[in-house]
């Protein structure tokens, strides 16, 4: 039976608790052999990264014992933090961030020193018993880290220094040695880019010492991004470029490169962490591929002698981290009523199977809200994309003349982009009365290159004014409530509406998580992988110093007039936590509602399971008192200033 009840106050089976109990976030894939490992992170468990093995009989073993965190902090975001050799797993851990290895019932052991000197991105070098990495040294303080590409021998009695192999680059990423062993290709690139912006693609020759000679850029630049070389089985070298406007994937060898299929369609990712993939090779040199257009992924086989495609048929909207084996594609996938899970394909059949899901808690599909992808105008003449989620929850409708309230979200990066995968976050929302509108502004990928640039020079401004055209669109068109708008945000589009409260009056509520009020305090204190990225979105600083004051929130909180929510971690490396304090004070002391939750060793983004519950619970607490209605869950009261 069906009950009239205000939008708000509608009772979910969504709790809090079922966002985070037996919910995991997945890492890297590796097959080995017949075995399948990943990492998943686990809330349950402070957050804390476990590789998990898979045997052909279906068999989960946990190879890392707590306490070891599986996570290394190479550009902060880390990614790619494991290896297997021969069934020894080769992982880094997090509190100190050496190198392990452990095999079998062993113990880890730790192969280099505790030296403040970090590595990720691991690749196997077969004929020199050793592992190539990304090297991030850490130990000279005075100075900015210092990149390169290192190796570790895994022949060694006691642990030792990785040797550095290259360097003179900022950056380096996506190591891949050839089949034959004697060549290495790799990614790198220099301040002020950022790897989506302009990077380069090289190889090089390994000589009788495992040094790296006669080295050649043969793709890339400041203007060029280039995403995952890989090599096919025969040798040859593929890479994704975004040269045509979209990042398609190219064949190259001694004669020039050349573009397997040209479409419009996104085939690469921005770079946040390593160990990013869309494609790989099985034994015969079948290419498998994801690509992405309007937010929407797709898997297909590419045929190496003619490059003949055929759509491999998924439910799936979103996927990622491919990997491919003999013949199997092993992959993250998900859809709007499905959550992510490891899925493999095998390539001779078609046939799906699911490894592992990311939740195991089970909602019946009539409290989903399946989202549709709406367009609509914007400013500059320019139009944006989004994804409309309506309240949803079979046992619940609300009186006729009343309209939903709207939360407005901006994905992070800001160069990232919003899918429609099953998100039980965003569905705890939903399911008690709220619509949602999931934006991709302009500078979201996806949508190609000169939409993904559209953000240069006016971050803070075309977001701020896509998110603002999005709501004012669904009101017009009937379907929430004008008065009832809120918007929410993290990290960069945390920053997107602390903008949007302070510089435009047309929402009535925001909620900041890590979100950037200051981006001068930002650039200067900041790591060192985005410690530039401003430049290309506002301008160099100092040189454009005024401008980065006046993009601040924090330095226009006099033109804020509606309530505000802000979550921080105390250990937050990349929006240091004085950023949101600076925020608070600044609106309390306006007289404004306002509320700061700090959660003590969360850093950039909350794993831990019981911080993320008191985050969204305190938030629909503090949208309850800002609303006026009367929430279904019981939930602990927050300390609400000026309310």
């Amino acid at each position: 039976m069906t009950v009239e009840q205000p939008y708000g106050t509608w009772k979910s089976p969504i709790t809090a608790h079922h966002v985070t109990a037996n919910t995991l976030r997945f890492g890297d894939i590796v097959i080995e052999g017949n075995d399948t490992y990943w990492s998943e992170s686990r809330p349950e468990e402070g957050g804390r990264y476990v590789i998990v093995r898979r045997s052909p009989d279906g068999a989960l073993t946990d190879i890392n014992p707590p306490p070891f965190n599986a996570r290394t902090r190479v550009h902060e975001y880390g990614g790619a933090a494991f290896t297997v050799v021969d069934d020894v797993v080769y992982f880094v851990n997090y509190a100190d961030q050496r190198l392990y290895a452990i095999s079998a019932e062993a113990e880890p052991v730790a192969l280099t020193p505790n030296d403040d000197v970090r590595h990720a991105a691991f690749t196997r070098d077969r004929f020199r018993n050793r592992l190539i990495a990304v090297r991030e040294d850490h130990s000279q303080s005075s100075t900015e880290p210092q990149n390169s590409i290192a190796a570790i021998d895994l022949g060694s009695d006691s642990p030792e220094h990785s040797r550095v192999l290259l360097d003179g680059y900022d950056f380096f990423a996506m190591l891949r040695i050839s089949p034959e062993g004697n060549q290495l290709a790799w990614l790198c690139w220099n301040h002020p880019n950022m790897p989506w912006d302009g990077t380069e693609l090289w190889i090089g020759t390994f000589d009788d010492h495992g040094d790296v000679v006669d080295r050649a850029m043969i793709a890339g630049g400041p203007t060029e991004s280039i995403f995952q070389p890989e090599w096919s089985p025969t040798g040859e070298l593929h890479y994704v470029s975004d040269r045509t406007g979209w990042w398609n994937i190219y064949r190259w060898n001694e004669h020039g490169s050349v573009n397997l299929k040209s479409v419009e369609a996104e085939y690469g990712l921005p770079l946040w962490k390593l160990g990013m993939s869309t494609y790989g090779f099985a034994n015969d040199g079948t290419l498998v591929a994801a690509s992405t257009r309007d937010g929407q992924w797709r898997l297909a086989r590419h045929q190496p002698d003619s490059n003949e495609e055929t759509q491999i048929r998924l439910p799936s909207t979103s996927i990622g981290l491919v990997t491919v084996g003999h013949n199997i594609a092993t992959f993250e996938a998900a859809s709007p009523v499905e959550p992510a899970a490891i899925v493999t394909v095998d390539l001779e059949t078609d046939r799906v199977s699911v490894l592992r899901r990311s939740s195991f808690v089970e909602i019946d599909r009539d409290w989903l809200s399946v989202p549709g992808a709406i367009t609509f105008p914007t400013a500059q003449n320019a139009e944006a994309y989004g994804y409309f989620y309506p309240p949803q929850n079979k046992d619940f409708v609300a009186p006729p003349s009343e309209l939903p309230p709207l939360i407005v979200i901006s994905h992070g990066g800001p160069t990232g982009s919003a899918d429609t995968g099953l998100d039980l976050k965003l569905q705890y929302w939903t399911s008690r009365g709220f619509a949602v509108l999931d934006v991709n502004y302009r500078g979201s990928t996806g949508y190609g290159t000169p939409y993904r640039r559209s953000l240069e020079g006016n971050w803070g401004i075309a977001d701020v004014d896509d998110c603002i055209a999005g709501a004012v669109h669904l009101v017009s068109e009937g379907l929430v409530d004008g008065n009832r708008l809120a918007i929410r945000g993290w990290s960069a589009s945390g920053f997107t509406t602390l903008a949007a409260l302070a510089f435009h009056d047309v929402f009535h509520a925001g909620a900041s998580h890590y979100g950037i009020s200051d981006l001068e305090a930002m650039t200067r204190e900041t790591h060192k992988f985005e410690s530039r990225y401003l430049d290309a979105l506002l301008g160099p600083y100092p040189e454009s110093k005024d401008l980065y004051r006046q993009r601040s929130p924090i330095h226009a909180v006099d033109q804020l007039r509606c309530p505000l929510i802000l979550f921080q971690g105390e250990e937050d490396k990349v929006v240091p936590p004085n950023q949101a304090q600076m925020m608070f004070d600044a609106v309390n002391e306006k007289g404004i509602a306002v509320a700061l939750v700090m959660f003590e060793g969360e850093q950039h983004g909350f794993r831990n399971a019981v911080n993320i519950r008191r985050s969204l619970e305190a938030e629909l607490y503090f949208l309850s008192q800002v609303f006026g209605f009367d929430p279904a869950d019981e939930i602990e009261p927050v300390d609400i200033a000026n309310h």
